[in-house]
Order: structure tokens, then C-alpha cells, then sequence
């Protein structure tokens, strides 16, 4: 399946038990030569807490598990409808610190309560000692010395979606350095399990183009949580305002964010479209 171009394999863990399966293994199918192919792997599994119908793990490429996937979340909904096992819409899924909320739509486009952004250092985990930083309207902006041929300090808001992002506003998406940047941020010191690497372009104050280097994927067609992090980010550096078109590679999401009111903020509802490519079967 793909979410606009962020592509998944989507197992049926339910009735079968797939618990076992080692990291190795999780690569070999994510490999793009030698196995499926995927950005990341989605595991549909039964719920372990009264509130959710589903729980829903999500696997990189490289085989590490992860905490969040917003495209993901909205092709999981698609499978466990097309696949009969449930009729309920919406549906509510347990990820790996929260509860998701998510609605198909009847035009096919699935929406997603994604929750609220946090931005406690602690819980995203960012270690911001030592780092030079700077005061944007709401969003505080830390600088991020990374060894490149040329030393580039990149300016970059933090927040995490479930999953940590770095969020920095370039003139030029396309010719942004993603690629060259995006690994060397990725592993910086100040996130102790890594971090996506957002680079936005606003195009007007309802309208942004970006693109992602994900953790333990590498850039990828469409991020849904990269897409939030970038609107939330760039709605407290008064760049936008919501609802907010995001222009990935793969296609277009739609973000809603109601910002922070009385020190709560407020959930961010993304909106965008689950496609399945393939079914088949594999043996592991």
C-alpha cells in the first residue's frame, strides 16, 4: 500500500502470529532488491487495552520499530475495512503512546486524529545543551553543527508527533540539501533516538512543499507525521495559518491544527489518501 507515495507493507497479524519475526527478517522484506520493498512495514495486531480496536506497530526499513507512522495510520485503516476485519468508522488504534482516531471518508480519503504535538524536551527526547538558539514568534529554533565538507548550522524547530521531528524552513524544497544533510541531523547527539529531518517551503500562508529524511528510512515520497510537524512548526513561527496543504513528492495531505490555547494543544487532523498497489503472500 501507499499513503501519497510513502509506501508499506501491511501484515495481517491477527491471524497469524507473527511475534517472532526478527529484525533480519523485517529488513529482508523491507529490501528493495531482494524482497517486497517498503519505506516501512505495518503490523495489524489485536488490541491490548479496552479503548482501541486494533493495536498497530510500525517497523523501518532498517528494522527498527518506531513509535508513529502518519501515512501508515491512514493505510491501516483502509486495510482492516477492505479486509473485513472490521466495519467500525470510525476507527480507534493503539500505537505505541496513544490512541489514533481514524475516519474514512466516502470520496476514499481517510482522516486522522494524529493527537496533540508535544514539545517537552524530555518526551521528544531533545537534549538542547550547548546549542545555540533563537526566538521565532512562538517557536524557539536551535542551531545544529553537523560535519559536513563545510560546517552548516541548521536552524530547526523540534517537536515530536508520537515520533521526534527537526523542522527547518528553506527557500527551495527542491533544492534543499535533504540528502546530504539529512542523515548527519538524523543522528545528531541532541536526539537520543534519532529524528526526522523536515525541510519546508512556504509557498503562502495555507500552502507548503517538503520533503523528509526519515529516520531509519532515508527520504521518502511523503511523511504524514513530517507533514504535521512542518505545518505545526511553521504555524508558532507565524509562517501559516490552518488549515494548511502540504505538497509532498508523492502527493497532497491536508493539515488542521487549532494551535495552543491556555498552554493545551490542540490535536492535528490530517487528511489524504490510502491506495493498495498488490496482495500476496510471502514465507519468512
Amino acid at each position: 500500500m501507499h499513503g501519497a507515495g510513502n509506501d508499506f507493507i501491511v501484515l495481517n497479524g491477527i491471524d497469524q502470529d507473527l511475534s517472532e519475526i526478527t529484525r533480519e527478517q523485517w529488513q529482508a522484506l523491507a529490501h528493495r532488491q531482494f524482497g517486497i520493498g517498503a519505506d516501512q512495514i505495518l503490523l495489524v495486531e489485536k488490541a491490548t487495552r479496552p479503548d482501541a480496536d486494533f493495536r498497530y506497530r510500525i517497523f523501518n526499513a532498517d528494522g527498527g520499530e518506531v513509535e508513529q507512522c502518519g501515512n501508515g495510520s491512514r493505510c491501516f485503516v483502509r486495510f482492516v475495512l477492505d479486509q473485513g476485519l472490521s466495519s467500525k468508522n470510525p476507527l480507534r488504534v493503539e500505537v505505541a503512546h496513544t490512541v489514533l482516531t481514524l475516519k474514512s471518508h466516502p470520496d476514499g480519503e481517510v482522516e486522522v486524529d494524529m493527537g496533540a504535538p508535544i514539545f517537552d524536551h524530555n518526551l521528544i527526547p531533545f537534549n538542547a545543551n550547548g546549542l545555540a538558539s533563537m526566538q521565532e514568534f512562538h517557536e524557539m529554533l536551535y542551531a545544529l553543527p553537523i560535519d559536513l565538507p563545510a560546517t552548516h548550522d541548521s536552524l530547526v524547530g523540534v517537536l515530536s508527533m508520537g515520533n521526534p521531528h527537526a523542522v527547518q524552513v528553506v527557500g527551495d524544497v527542491d533544492s534543499a540539501p535533504v540528502l546530504e544533510e539529512g542523515s548527519a541531523i538524523e543522528r545528531h547527539p541532541a536526539f537520543p533516538n534519532k529524528v526526522n529531518v523536515g525541510y519546508l517551503q512556504v509557498l503562502n500562508r495555507n500552502e507548503i512543499k517538503l520533503r523528509v529524511y526519515e529516520r531509519g528510512a532515508g527520504e521518502t515520497l511523503a511523511c504524514g507525521t513530517g507533514a504535521c510537524a512542518g505545518v505545526v512548526s511553521g504555524i508558532r513561527r507565524g509562517l501559516l495559518d490552518s488549515p494548511v496543504k502540504v505538497h509532498t513528492r508523492g502527493g497532497d495531505l491536508q493539515i488542521v491544527w487549532g494551535g495552543v490555547i491556555d498552554e493545551v494543544a490542540h490535536p492535528v487532523i490530517m487528511t489524504g489518501p490510502a491506495t493498495t498497489v498488490f496482495e500476496g503472500e510471502t514465507e519468512i
